[in-house]
C-alpha cells in the first residue's frame, strides 16, 4: 500500500449532525408526514450509534486492507437494563444472515440492541453483544443470549476477509448510541456499501400516523447495498437511466487482473466513456443486500409486526429493487409500546385492531422508500480496495431530472 489512513468514529454527539441534503431538502416529492428528525429515533426510546473503520488505500492485501467497514447499533429502548419488546421479522430473499430470528419466530421478543455490520463480521459482533449484555440482562430474562446481528457484503470496497471489525468497535457503536438526528451514508455498517449503482450505506426516515384519537410513529433504518443503476427509480422516474455520472471504475494505472482492467476509469485510460446503464460494471448487478429495521410505538403483537416487516419490500420496490437471487433482503420490526405488567398466569396485552392496521403499513412503505433515498444522498464518493471508485448519487442531476419532469417540490 502507498500509505495508511486510520479513522475510527467514536462516541461523539456531534457526529450525528446532518451535513448533506436529504430527500426533502432536495425537493423530492414524498408522501406522508415525517417526525421531528425524520429518523427511526423519532420513536421514543430508540437510539442509534455507529463505529466506522476507514483505513488504508491502494491494492487489496488480505489481512491489511484497505478497510471500509464498521458497525451500526439500534437500541429498541434506552434503559440501562435490557427489557424485551415484541418483534417480528421477514425474509424477502434469504441470501444473507440475521441471527436470532429463530427465537423471534418462536417467541416474538427482542431483548438486545440490533447490530448491523459486514457479512464476515457477524460472529464477532454477535459474541461482543452477548459479552456487553452480561451485566445488562436480568437474572430472570427469558432470552439471555440470542441477539439480532444482520449483515450486507462490503467486499468490493473493503478487505472483508481481513476480519477488521473487533469487539472494541462493537462496544464503541453501542456506547455512541443517541436519540435525535442519525448520521447517514458512509458510516457504521454502511461504510463500504453500494446501492442501486451508486454509493450507499445507512439511511433513515419516519412517519407520524393519526389513527382515531391516537397518534403513532413508524421509523425505518436501512443498510442499503442492493440493485443496479439501471433499476434506480426516484419519484417514479427511471433515474438511473437518466443520470450521466461516471460508473464504478478502478482509479489506478497499477496492476489489475484481467477482469478488473476492463473497468479502469476513463480518465486513467485517457478517453471519454459515457455511461451506459445496460453495460456491465465491476460490481455484479445482484451483488448486494438490504437490511431494514422498523420501529414503532404502536401497540402491536408479534404476528402484526411480521406483517409490518413484510411491507418494507414494497418500499424497496418503489426504488426499483427486485430482490435478486444473490441478495439478502432481511427485515425486522419491533414495537416499543410498554408491555402490561406481569399478572401471573393470564396476561392482558393491548394491540391495534387487525382490521385497522393499514395506515401503519402505508407508513412503513413510505419511510422505507425515503430511508433508501436518504442513504444514497448522504453517501459520498468512495475509493476503496484496488482503488475501486464508487460514485455518489449526484444531487444536481437528481434535482435537474425532477425539474424536467415537473416533480421538484422546491
Amino acid at each position: 500500500m502507498r500509505f495508511v489512513i486510520a479513522l475510527l468514529v467514536l462516541p461523539l454527539v456531534a457526529a450525528h449532525a446532518q451535513s448533506r441534503e436529504r430527500a426533502r431538502d432536495l425537493g423530492i416529492p414524498l408522501d406522508g408526514t415525517p417526525g421531528k428528525y425524520n429518523a427511526i429515533t423519532d420513536v421514543a426510546g430508540v437510539k442509534v450509534g455507529h463505529s466506522t473503520i476507514i483505513r488504508g488505500s491502494g491494492p487489496l492485501v488480505a489481512g491489511q486492507g484497505p478497510v471500509r467497514t464498521g458497525v451500526t447499533a439500534i437500541y429498541p429502548v434506552s434503559d440501562s437494563i435490557l427489557q424485551p419488546v415484541f418483534a417480528g421479522w421477514f425474509s424477502l430473499n434469504g441470501n444473507g444472515e440475521m441471527t436470532g430470528t429463530a427465537w423471534i419466530e418462536e417467541y416474538g421478543e427482542l431483548l438486545y440492541p440490533v447490530l448491523i455490520t459486514n457479512t464476515n463480521s457477524v460472529g464477532t459482533v454477535r459474541d461482543a453483544v452477548i459479552e456487553w449484555g452480561m451485566k445488562r440482562v436480568t437474572e430472570d430474562a427469558w432470552n439471555c443470549c440470542l441477539p439480532v446481528v444482520a449483515e450486507t457484503w462490503d467486499g468490493s470496497l473493503s478487505d472483508i476477509f481481513g476480519f477488521h471489525v473487533q469487539k472494541q468497535h462493537v462496544f464503541a457503536a453501542l456506547d455512541s448510541a443517541r436519540s435525535g438526528p442519525v448520521q447517514e451514508g458512509n458510516v457504521g455498517g454502511g461504510t463500504g456499501m453500494e446501492c442501486l449503482g451508486f454509493k450507499g450505506g445507512i439511511g433513515t426516515a419516519s412517519r407520524v400516523v393519526a389513527m382515531g384519537t391516537d397518534t403513532f410513529t413508524v421509523g425505518v433504518l436501512v443498510q442499503c447495498n442492493f440493485g443496479s443503476r439501471g433499476q434506480l427509480r426516484i419519484a417514479g422516474i427511471p433515474m438511473g437511466r437518466e443520470i450521466t455520472a461516471p460508473p464504478d471504475c478502478y482509479e489506478t494505472r497499477g496492476p489489475l487482473d484481467s477482469a478488473q482492467a476492463r473497468f479502469r476509469c476513463p480518465e486513467v485510460r485517457g478517453e471519454a466513456s459515457p455511461y451506459d446503464p445496460e453495460a456491465p460494471g465491476p460490481v455484479p448487478e445482484d451483488h448486494g443486500s438490504i437490511i431494514a429495521i422498523v420501529a414503532t410505538d404502536a401497540p402491536l403483537l408479534p404476528h402484526q409486526l411480521k406483517r409490518i416487516a413484510k411491507r418494507v419490500a414494497l418500499g424497496i420496490g418503489r426504488m426499483g429493487g427486485v430482490a435478486g437471487s444473490s441478495s439478502g433482503d432481511l427485515f425486522l420490526a419491533f414495537s416499543t409500546a410498554p408491555a402490561e405488567p406481569n399478572q401471573g398466569l393470564i396476561l392482558n396485552q393491548r394491540m391495534v385492531h387487525d382490521n385497522l392496521i393499514s395506515p401503519l403499513y402505508t407508513a412503513t412503505v413510505q419511510a422505507t422508500e425515503e430511508a433508501i433515498i436518504n442513504a444514497m444522498l448522504a453517501a459520498e464518493t468512495m475509493v476503496g480496495a484496488n482503488n475501486l471508485r464508487v460514485t455518489a448519487l449526484p444531487h444536481d442531476q437528481v434535482r435537474a431530472i425532477l425539474q424536467r419532469h415537473n416533480l421538484l417540490t422546491k
